[in-house]
């Protein structure tokens, strides 16, 4: 999972369709939709005591996994609970507190090429588009590293010069198999890296 700058003098929307047009010549088909949303939650506790910064606590949805909830710490482990995961997290609003205006979703198109899947996406905050994100899977294989040679070439393809470094997910996997969790944390981070951004005023931007 990864971010793709805006191409200059493009705006988000036209920037997604100039890399769907190049997945489409590569012979990439359309296969549907996928969503992922972030809901920010902080822990009460912090709430109370001044000047002390309290945990945060991202609760994720994913379309390809549409009766699974993801709950992320930063830096800390990824619980897998079923889709009611919601409601509880209604009920423990002594504990965590929904940060509310900090929703952040990726909506888009899935391609499928070969054996390749990709979602090409738009990151969202509120009414307004934020970013780009692009998710590329090679679907045979469940051992990341064993596959990222054959990832990077063929996300330079489509991607050129905005292809990604190997995602800080692999380094603590080495020959382990590759999990959905692996795939939210990287979107975690993606969201976070998208929202730092926003927060530093840059010249030019609207």
């Amino acid at each position: 999972v990864s971010q793709v700058p805006v191409a200059e003098g493009k705006s988000v929307q036209q920037t997604v369709e100039l890399l769907a047009r190049r997945l489409e010549a590569l012979g990439a088909e359309k296969q549907g939709t996928f969503g992922v949303d972030c809901e920010t939650y902080h822990t009460a506790a912090a709430l109370g005591t001044q000047g002390q910064t309290g945990k945060l606590m991202y609760v994720m949805h994913n379309s390809e996994y549409p009766l699974s909830c993801f709950a992320l710490f930063e830096n800390g482990p990824c619980l897998v609970a079923d889709a009611n995961f919601d409601t509880l997290m209604v009920k423990l609003k002594g504990f965590f507190q929904n940060a509310k205006a900090n929703k952040i979703e990726s909506r888009g198109t899935r391609y499928q090429y070969c054996d390749f899947l990709v979602k090409l996406g738009t990151v969202t905050m509120g009414p307004s588009a934020r970013g780009i994100s692009v998710e590329v899977e090679y679907c045979p294989c469940v051992i990341a590293n064993d596959c990222w040679n054959l990832l990077m070439e063929f996300m330079q393809s489509f991607m050129g010069s905005h292809t990604p470094g190997i995602p800080s997910v692999f380094g603590s996997k080495h020959d382990s198999a590759y999990s959905p969790g692996d795939t939210m944390v990287q979107y975690m981070e993606l969201f976070n890296k998208i929202r730092k951004q926003q927060q530093v005023p840059v010249a030019g931007i609207r």
